[in-house]
């Protein structure tokens, strides 16, 4: 089979998508899609030292992502299903990605595996749209609200979404009935997709929401619920002819809800650009997949990190995505999974996970070749050790936000040093700035800002729904401003204090609570730790951990074991840092995404309405 036979069949290549149409030898050359190039529609590289399939070279890379992250460089139409997932599904058809990798993998606790190619996924997405579009109404631009698990329709209904035009706003299924009627409304929702998990939920504040029009419900084909439709019963008699809507790459695509960490969701819109195609970044320098890997994340599908890295990320790369359903994580299954799987390739976890991963004991589990990943929260080098020591394998970290993909991270190509969060990745221009926007000098602590003067990063959110004061706030001098801080030193690696809220003030000085959390860590009898200010009479306030205990400890005496991490961080740290406060709690407050709320301990602390 010849390589142009391909080219009449298949959206306009897109110029960063390069690695999502795979790669071919042909005379001895590198030859891949490309645009705006020869006649024949594609590139010849004659060396393979410098190409964007091979991650070897940072620096050539920051360059290269930067010209590929100019408007001019980027197309005026995507569409994610269209162009990536029907993509490979010619790409099956045609023998050049192999049916032997799947795109979809899912196993349950029972071990029962179930699996779909892009073939079956360009299919049932085409299927699904014709239910949004011809069964409930929607219109592109639409709404639609998915609550479901780790079951195959979250992906359906995903790429159906993209596919109709509509816009989609994914949440967990441990959303009560206030937090799913505040979305519905603050979206203006008119489709919502659940399971048995969230229907009476739903129904509880239906009518309340005058602008919900379609409930459906995901489930067995013989189970009926009054005011839904069956999901399975309408897929069944759904077309799988669909016209994908022709989207325009800053059209938008999907919203989240931020996790609150610092206080109220806010609604962070991102575009077919920003995420369906700005999520190569993430794909090919923090997950560093390939048409040949298994991507496992274990995200929370209401998470945007589950939009990462079990979406778009690896089926732009044509991976495999590898889901577990289960309504609650087992550390020890999922050590037993990776081993009875040794076809996973690429693990991601976030450091809460990995925290209860290395409570086992690791090195009686046999893992495979893993590149494994860590993010949506800062990882310790403890744990990074801990990690290393019980797999052999190394956990890079990875960082980012829900209004962003990936911005900075830890890459098997370069020394990392321990504490830091690694460099900016390939297309972002990360900087630390004041207030105003104006760069600081290395190593002095300031906001984490991506400039966005010379070129915006593809993967960055279009702003904050119905709250342009708030989109306003956030882009200061050129800027984008994450509400992080850090400082950068003269290697250009990025050093993480913590949230700018969260930064304390005592004495004088200016304590991240990371770097407590990260001392007390390593000690044997902490699980858990969140650090914030508390007030003092005397220095206006001081540093306070709530802390939750490993088993071993669970019935330790409580005023020897609070003296003990108070001399503990000080070995470890600078002293001043050490909390002189400490309380003992069963468990910490969190987002629905897993996160911790400091935002509520510190109300608490300081008395403030929340």
């Amino acid at each position: 089979m010849k390589l142009a036979v391909l080219v009449p069949r298949i959206q306009p290549c897109l110029r960063t998508l390069l690695p999502c149409v795979g790669t071919y030898v042909a005379a001895g050359n590198v030859v891949r899609f490309r645009s705006h190039l020869d006649g024949s529609g594609c590139r010849k590289f004659s060396s393979q030292t410098n190409t964007p399939e091979l991650f070897e070279d940072y620096e050539w890379h920051r360059k290269w992502m930067e010209n590929e992250s100019r408007k001019e460089n980027l197309p005026e139409y995507y569409n994610f299903a269209r162009d990536v997932i029907d993509r490979w599904a010619t790409l099956e058809q045609t023998g050049v990605r192999q049916l032997s990798n799947p795109a979809l993998w899912i196993t349950n606790n029972d071990g029962e595996d179930r699996k779909w190619s892009f073939q079956d996924l360009s299919s049932l997405s085409k299927r699904t749209a014709n239910v949004f579009i011809h069964k409930c109404g929607l219109d592109p631009g639409d709404k639609l609200i998915l609550i479901l698990p780790r079951v195959p329709e979250w992906w359906f209904v995903n790429v159906a979404a993209i596919r109709a035009g509509l816009i989609l706003s994914a949440g967990t299924v441990l959303l009560r009935p206030n937090d799913i009627k505040h979305r519905v409304q603050l979206s203006g929702a008119k489709c919502i997709v659940a399971d048995r998990l969230s229907v009476d939920n739903i129904d509880k504040i239906a009518d309340q929401c005058p602008s919900l029009k379609c409930k459906v419900f995901v489930g067995s084909k013989s189970e009926t619920r009054p005011g839904w439709l069956n999901f399975e019963d309408v897929l069944s008699k759904a077309s799988e002819e669909f016209q994908t809507v022709n989207s325009r790459f800053d059209d938008p695509m999907t919203v989240f809800f931020t996790s609150g960490t610092t206080g109220t969701p806010k609604m962070a819109e991102h575009t077919h650009g920003s995420y369906g195609y700005g999520s190569i970044i993430t794909a090919r320098y923090f997950l560093q997949c390939t048409d040949k890997d298994v991507v496992w994340n274990m995200s929370d599908t209401g998470w945007a990190k589950s939009a990462w890295s079990s979406l778009f990320a690896p089926w732009l790369r044509g991976s495999c995505v590898f889901a577990h359903n289960t309504d609650k994580f087992d550390p020890v299954i999922a050590l037993r999974i990776l081993e009875k799987k040794p076809a996973i390739s690429v693990f991601c976890a976030a450091p809460t996970a990995v925290r209860f991963l290395v409570q086992q004991p690791l090195n009686q589990y046999k893992q495979g070749k893993l590149h494994c990943v860590s993010a949506g929260e800062p990882v310790n080098p403890e744990l990074l050790q801990e990690w290393k020591s019980g797999t052999g394998l190394d956990l890079y970290e990875g960082y980012g936000q829900t209004e962003t993909t990936l911005l900075c991270g830890t890459y098997p190509i370069m020394e990392n040093k321990p504490g830091s969060m690694g460099k900016a990745a390939p297309g972002v221009d990360l900087r630390i700035v004041d207030d105003d926007g104006v760069e600081l000098p290395p190593n002095t602590e300031g906001n984490i800002g991506i400039n966005t003067n010379d070129y915006r990063p593809i993967g960055l959110f279009s702003g904050y729904v119905g709250d342009p004061d708030r989109t306003a706030s956030v882009f200061q001098g050129g800027y984008y401003l994450t509400g992080d801080r850090a400082k950068i030193d003269e290697d250009g690696y990025v050093w993480f204090i913590g949230r700018a809220d969260d930064v304390i003030l005592t004495s004088g000085y200016r304590i991240g609570p990371f770097e407590v959390e990260s001392a007390l860590i390593e000690h044997p009898s902490v699980l858990e730790s969140a650090v914030v200010s508390s007030p003092d009479p005397v220095r206006g306030e001081v540093v306070k951990a709530f802390v939750t205990l490993t088993g071993d400890y669970q019935t330790a005496d409580r005023n020897k074991l609070t003296k003990e991490l108070q001399e503990h961080v000080k070995t470890v740290t600078a002293p001043y840092k050490y909390p002189r406060k400490i309380e003992f709690v069963d468990q910490l407050p969190k987002t629905v995404s897993g996160k911790i709320r400091r935002v509520e301990l510190r109300n608490k602390e300081w008395g403030h309405e929340p």
